[in-house]
Order: structure tokens, then C-alpha cells, then sequence
């Protein structure tokens, strides 16, 4: 074994910078290229890799120490045979340092010279070497104003995060380059429009200095498929840390303007990151959930296109996001022999009923949940505004869903109890048409009780609908199929139609839903029971 010193690389013409973090203690093995510490200065993190696979057998400084180009920063036991031969010491190789002062502004060139405002280009400053850095985040939105200095965008390499900031105070015309873009020294990643003084073209950024270190946005949430963090888009505030806590924050969809650090200075280190995690999956998301979805731009993958959501769903969107995020919900599954009840409707009823009229089993199964409801007032309810009271309620008004165009519209019929099957018919029909055609009165789709979800004439065997809040429970309906039932001495045919009920677990327990389910199978099995 030999033992070589690790040194800070060269920073570009900064004097000093400040070690913020040691990843490592004395005795850990790491192999090459893994980070040792973390430096900072007034616009860069950078990262010091180790160059060799083996064990740190000292280290030199501590957090909060200045150190400067070629500083020994720690020791490092290697096997013999990777010491290098010409150099007692092992220098690594700087990814993105701080830019020198008389490079530390991109180039920004005027197209003409004028009074009043000019279009400028903002371009990539020096890299110190490196040939491409990924642009990780755009912090201003295109048509936003910003003011002199402040960040427009952030590149990353493997070790390092530099912000790129505007030449002076004007407006985004237009970004020249997107998340995920490879960029090096020199190219054009931005256009503004600034202001120049009479006989003056638009000026080279002036040496910066105290940039705020902008907070970086998550390219694609991931996590488990049941529970994701949802990321909400922020250009506001400030997020301290290093390159690698950053990667693993895009990688676990987190957003870093939401996480307190507990490094030096409020560093934001990999376990606050990780217990973010944690606590976001024991809390569920978020209400930002609500209106963000995806920020990654899958351009990069292929062709897209886009399609504006109608107002209906996104309004639909934000309303499930909630009720599913503030209700506890579980689903009860069952199946309703409906063998007697599609004879008579298909039969003698049809045969009874004016010409023109006809009337489907979405109407039985009106008739069935008003009676369910009547007997269980519980699901006729909905929950008081602290949570310790419940509120029953003495009228019967049953919203349907009714697919249409421009997404899902629930209107209510309005005393379901005092109709009839017949009248029932109707009603569901004459509404239906209305949300179809657009034609709604404001106050239709108001004052429900209770939900039926029916896809009986799409098909599926079973799903999970989710409780629209305040209501406490909503009955999915699917579509009845012929199946072999046992009657005591043989199998015979029976047309079975499957029932699934989510509820509000803080009002209505298992049995209770179990209950409710069972009696709308045997009020549905027997037309007689919904006729009396």
C-alpha cells in the first residue's frame, strides 16, 4: 500500500473557496471518482472525487476551512501499483469551476446599437475544460422580467452546478436551448430584450457577485405507482446544496425549495432528502397535486404533441386530487343476481310501457339505492365541518355519471325517492341528453347525496371510483355477464351484474358497507321488492 494526497484542482482564478461538506471519514473505502468533499464558492458548487480506489487514512481540513488551487485536502491509501510514477501526488481534474473574475459573465452582444431597449444573447461562460454540462433548470419563465444578476438558468456536470445569470434588468424574449440540452463555452442559451443609453451598445455582464443559488426542479417525479411526490414548479427562494443531492432530488421527484438542511449553513445533504421522502409517503400528496403534473420534457425521447385538458376535467381533476387526498376510502365489491329483473324489463314491462319509452336498468338500479339509502342513513349523510358530527340528510337526490365530449359531468336527480322506476327512466335519460348536449341548467349537477359511476355499456368487471366530497359513498356499476351459480343441486346460468362501493371510512365501516351492498343485491334480484 502507499498513500497519496488528494488536492483541490485548479478554480479558475478564485483565490479561495470554502469546504462545505466531507462526505467520507477516516477508514472509509471508496473507489475512484467517488466524492470525498464538497467546496463552494460565490456562484459554484463544485465536487473533489477521489482519484484512486481506497481507504482515507486522513483528512486534512474541516468544514468551514478556505482552501485554494492544488490545497491538500486529504490522504489516501492506495495499492502500490496505482500510485502514480511521475507525481508523488495525485491532483484531481476540476468538472465546472467558478469562472475567473474577468470570466466569470457570459458574453451578451447587442444586434444593434440604440436608444431604448435591444435584444441580447445571453451565451455559456468558460467551462474550465469541460466540453458539454447538461442544462438542469430554466429559472425564468419566457415574457418574465428579472433583474441584474439574477439566475436565468443552471448547468450541471458530473461534479459541479454553475448558474448562468442575466447581463442587467430586462425581460426573457425567448430560450434558445431546453432541460436536458447539452451545452458548451460559447453557445447562445437565451435572448433578452435590456435597456441601452443613447450611443451605447448593450454591455458585457459586469463581474458578478452573490448570486442566490436558485432552487432546482425535479425533471420527472418517480416513486411507487400507488404514491407519488408531487413537484410544484418554483422560481422563488433559494436551495443550498451540491450536485449530487441535487441529482438524487430529481431522481426521487423531489422538490428542494420544500427541504430544510441540516449541513453547514442549512446545506441541504442526501438524508434530508431521504427523510422527505419518507415523510411525503406516510403524509400522501401534496395539494399542488392538484393542478402540476409532469415537468420533464419528453421531447427528448421523440415526437410529441400536445392537447389542452377541457375545463371540465381539469375542474374534475382537481376535485378527485382532493377528495382522494382528504377521505379515506375503501371499496366493496359484490354481484346482484339480476336474471328475473332483465326478463321482466325486456319483457313485461316493455310490453306495458307507451311507445317510445324505454327504460334501462340504470333505473332499477336508481330505485334500489334510494331504498338502501332509506334504510342505511348513513350513506345519506356527509361529515361536519370539524369532523365530530355527521349530518343525515332527509332528501334523496342521486347524481349520475354521464361520459361526455368534453369530459365527466355528474348531474342530480332531485328526490329520487318520490319517482317512480318509469320516472326515474326519464329523468336520467333527459339529464344525460342535457350534459351531452351542453345544456345544463347551473344548478343540475348541485345537491347530491349519493353517486352511481355505471359502466355497464363499456364493460370491465370491477373498479374503484373515487367518493366526491362531501358525500360519503358513490356505487360503481359494471357490466353484467352470464355465470354459473350453484342452487343447492347444479349449476345453472345466472346474468350477474358487479357492484363496487368506495366509502368514507371515517363514517361508514366494513360492515356497514358489506350490509349496504348485500341489501341493494337482494333489492335487485327480486323486481317485486323495488315495484312495491
Amino acid at each position: 500500500m502507499a498513500q497519496v494526497q488528494v488536492c483541490v484542482p485548479d478554480l479558475g482564478g478564485i483565490d479561495e473557496v470554502e469546504v462545505i461538506e466531507i462526505e467520507v471519514a477516516v477508514g472509509d473505502s471508496l473507489q475512484a471518482e467517488d466524492t470525498l468533499l464538497v467546496l463552494e464558492s460565490d456562484k459554484a458548487t463544485m465536487e473533489v472525487p477521489v482519484p484512486n480506489d481506497g481507504k482515507v487514512a486522513e483528512i486534512l481540513v474541516k468544514v468551514g476551512d478556505k482552501v485554494g488551487s492544488g490545497s491538500a485536502v486529504a490522504m489516501m491509501e492506495v495499492a502500490a501499483t496505482d500510485t502514480p510514477e511521475s507525481e508523488p501526488e495525485t491532483k484531481v481534474e476540476p468538472e465546472i469551476p467558478s469562472p475567473s473574475a474577468a470570466e466569470k459573465a457570459p458574453e451578451q452582444s447587442a444586434k444593434s446599437v440604440s436608444t431604448g431597449p435591444v435584444e441580447v444573447q445571453v451565451e455559456v461562460p468558460d467551462l474550465g475544460g469541460i466540453d458539454q454540462v447538461e442544462v438542469i433548470e430554466l429559472c425564468i419563465k419566457e415574457g418574465e422580467t428579472l433583474v441584474a444578476e439574477e439566475s436565468l438558468l443552471v448547468l450541471e456536470s458530473d461534479k459541479a452546478t454553475m448558474e448562468v445569470p442575466a447581463v442587467q434588468s430586462g425581460k426573457v424574449l425567448s430560450y434558445l436551448v431546453k432541460v436536458g440540452n447539452k451545452v458548451s463555452q460559447g453557445d447562445k442559451v437565451a435572448t433578452m430584450l435590456v435597456e441601452t443609453e443613447q450611443g451605447q451598445a448593450a454591455p458585457a455582464l459586469p463581474e458578478q457577485k452573490d448570486i442566490p443559488t436558485s432552487s432546482v426542479e425535479p425533471s420527472a417525479p418517480v416513486g411507487k405507482p400507488e404514491t407519488q411526490i408531487t413537484i410544484e414548479i418554483s422560481t422563488q427562494g433559494s436551495v443550498h446544496a451540491g450536485p449530487a443531492v441535487r441529482k438524487l432530488a430529481r431522481e426521487m421527484g423531489v422538490d428542494l425549495s420544500k427541504v430544510s438542511g441540516s449541513g453547514p449553513k442549512k446545506r441541504i445533504v442526501k438524508e434530508d432528502v431521504q427523510s422527505f421522502v419518507k415523510q411525503s409517503l406516510k403524509q400522501g400528496p401534496t395539494d399542488s397535486a392538484s393542478v402540476v403534473g409532469s415537468s420533464e420534457d419528453f421531447s427528448r425521447y421523440g415526437h410529441i404533441s400536445e392537447k389542452p385538458l377541457s375545463k371540465i376535467k381539469q375542474v374534475t381533476a382537481r376535485n378527485m386530487v382532493q377528495s382522494q387526498r382528504t377521505i379515506p376510502q375503501v371499496t366493496q365489491f359484490d354481484e346482484a343476481d339480476i336474471t328475473e329483473l332483465e326478463e321482466y324489463r325486456k319483457g313485461q314491462m316493455q310490453a306495458q310501457l307507451p311507445e317510445g319509452v324505454r327504460v334501462s336498468p340504470l333505473a332499477f338500479i336508481l330505485k334500489a339505492c334510494t331504498k338502501a339509502l332509506e334504510k342505511f342513513p348513513e350513506f345519506n349523510a356527509s361529515l361536519g365541518p370539524n369532523g365530530d358530527t355527521l349530518i343525515l340528510k332527509q332528501y334523496f337526490n342521486i347524481g349520475v355519471a354521464v361520459d361526455t365530449p368534453d369530459g365527466l359531468l355528474v348531474p342530480v336527480i332531485k328526490g329520487a325517492d318520490s319517482k317512480g322506476i318509469v320516472e326515474l327512466a326519464v329523468a336520467s335519460s333527459e339529464l344525460a341528453k342535457q350534459a351531452r348536449d351542453k345544456k345544463l341548467a347551473m344548478d343540475a349537477m348541485s345537491g347530491g347525496c349519493f353517486t352511481i359511476s355505471s359502466l355497464g355499456g363499456i364493460g370491465g368487471t370491477a373498479f374503484t371510483p373515487i367518493v366526491s366530497a362531501p358525500q360519503v359513498a358513490i356505487l360503481g356499476v359494471s357490466k353484467a355477464a352470464f355465470k354459473p351459480v350453484w342452487n343447492g343441486s347444479s349449476f345453472e346460468p345466472r346474468l350477474m351484474l358487479p357492484l363496487s362501493m368506495s366509502y368514507d371510512h371515517r363514517v361508514i365501516d366494513g360492515a356497514q358497507a358489506a350490509q349496504f351492498t348485500r341489501y341493494l343485491c337482494q333489492l335487485l334480484s327480486d323486481v317485486r321488492h323495488l315495484l312495491l
